[in-house]
């Protein structure tokens, strides 16, 4: 089965090293080295193959042409022959979405395509048992944080398209896909949460969370059940916008280094301070009584000003009749913009599949400009193609517009399999400090010696 592998390296100054600026590399020195040779030689140069680089049934390629302009050419891939597909997507709005794009890829190719009903939270754990036994998708939808376990298992293929992919589409969305430096999803959607507020309430739209300490200080009256400002506050998930701003971090060298672990620097104890600060200033209230289902509810009521929330929030205030807009987060005390986390769902292909060009070809053409456009207008969800960011639909859509500025400062929750070791003891950490006025320091370093001690458990298999 001929499988083309596309490294994304790290070059030496740190920087991502594609298949395509190392074939240049390799190129520049096969020229020099024909012309040493044709010197020698009198300037019979060997014969040019034709530039052919089209793999072929082996899995080989053939020598490139001895001419640099054959380096800017794309590969290019053709479905095998008598190649169908299975995809795996979410029902709804996304499925809709899928079997629209599974019709237009069999009238392009003519490769004939099923859609089949597998949430994209469940598909990574069904691949595992059903890959290997032959069942599973050709094609599947999943969330970013489960790449790198899919990735290090040898359940997926890498990217066939990643020189085009890492020109084409937002750092956090190729980030968030790529494991070990090799680039694996095809992103469909971003998403990260950011600042509802009621307009009815709100009569100055804040840039910072001093003015939302501010206005929720004169709105906030705990016993008429009225409040300014609402998050989650012992969920790590949204929490971490805190404490990312304030330069606490998750695992060392852009989340990829689990032996660094930075939930207890000197910057998520200052943001553990400021969570204080909150309680005791605009939120009085204990985290049990702050769960999602309560702050939604109040805000529908029309009784809360402010509330950190995600896009998947925004039909129910609509429903709801609600006059509301949505913002960035706005800046820290520090001036920094939370960093809240991101997260990419995207395409992937099974390593097990039999037919795998027709299938990263329809991976591809699902996550054209054109496709992502589509998917927008039918799901609202955020494409993370570079070139839908100034689209005009996209930018006069006041609360995608939103997600999207909000993105951009945004942190992909790490994909490394080492990651849900993190949530448990980081949640544990937050109720602490917030319930019972632990102090952040101690809290911290008590839920980075629990993450250490998870991970050193998982690493030997027990």
């Amino acid at each position: 089965m001929f499988r083309k592998t596309q490294v994304v390296k790290i070059d030496e100054e740190g920087g991502l090293m594609t298949m395509k600026s190392r074939k240049m590399v390799f190129l520049t020195f096969t020229l020099i080295m024909v012309l040493i040779l044709a010197a020698c030689s009198g300037g019979n140069a060997p014969a040019n193959n034709g530039g052919n680089t089209t793999p072929n049934n082996s899995g080989s390629t053939n020598t490139p042409s001895n001419t640099a302009n054959n380096a800017e050419e794309e590969e290019e891939y053709l479905p095998e022959e008598g190649a169908s597909l299975i995809v795996w997507d979410n029902k709804d709005a996304e499925g809709e979405w899928t079997r629209f794009v599974a019709e237009e890829f069999t009238k392009q190719y003519g490769v004939p395509v099923k859609v089949e009903d597998v949430g994209h939270t469940d598909a990574p754990g069904k691949l595992k048992t059903d890959g290997p036994a032959g069942l599973a998708a050709d094609v599947f939808a999943a969330p970013h944080d489960h790449a790198g376990s899919m990735a290090a298992q040898g359940l997926i293929l890498e990217n066939f398209y990643a020189d085009e992919y890492l020109g084409n589409f937002m750092d956090a969305a190729i980030t968030g896909t790529t494991y070990e430096g090799k680039l694996y999803g095809y992103p469909t959607n971003i998403e990260t949460y950011a600042l509802f507020y009621n307009k009815d309430l709100v009569t100055e739209v804040p840039t910072t969370f001093e003015e939302v300490i501010a206005q929720s200080k004169e709105y906030t009256d705990k016993a008429q059940n009225k409040f300014g400002f609402m998050m989650e506050v012992a969920n790590f998930y949204f929490v971490y916008s805190i404490i990312g701003g304030h330069g606490g971090y998750v695992f060392g060298n852009s989340n990829t280094d689990a032996n660094d672990i930075g939930l207890n620097n000197e910057g998520a104890v200052a943001a553990g301070e400021f969570m204080l600060r909150l309680k005791k200033e605009i939120l009085p209230l204990n985290n049990e009584d702050i769960t999602y289902d309560i702050k939604q509810s109040l805000f529908n009521e029309g009784t809360l000003m402010y509330n950190v929330d995600g896009p998947w929030a925004v039909k129910g205030h609509r429903d709801a009749g609600l006059n509301f807009g949505v913002i960035p987060m706005p800046k820290l005390e520090n001036g920094n913009v939370p960093t809240s986390f991101s997260g990419i769902k995207g395409l992937y292909v099974n390593a097990y599949t039999k037919y795998p060009e027709a299938a990263s070809l329809y991976a591809r053409f699902a996550t054209s400009e054109e496709m992502l456009l589509k998917r927008f207008e039918m799901t609202g969800e955020l494409p993370p193609h570079n070139a839908l960011l100034e689209n005009e639909a996209i930018k006069q859509d006041e609360i995608a517009s939103a997600f999207l500025t909000q993105a951009q400062s945004a942190v992909p929750m790490p994909n490394i399999p080492e990651m849900p070791a993190v949530w448990g003891p980081a949640g544990a950490a937050l109720a602490a400090i917030w319930n019972e006025q632990t102090p952040p320091k101690e809290a911290l370093d008590s839920a980075v010696q629990q993450i250490k001690e998870a991970i050193e458990i998982q690493n030997s298999g027990q």
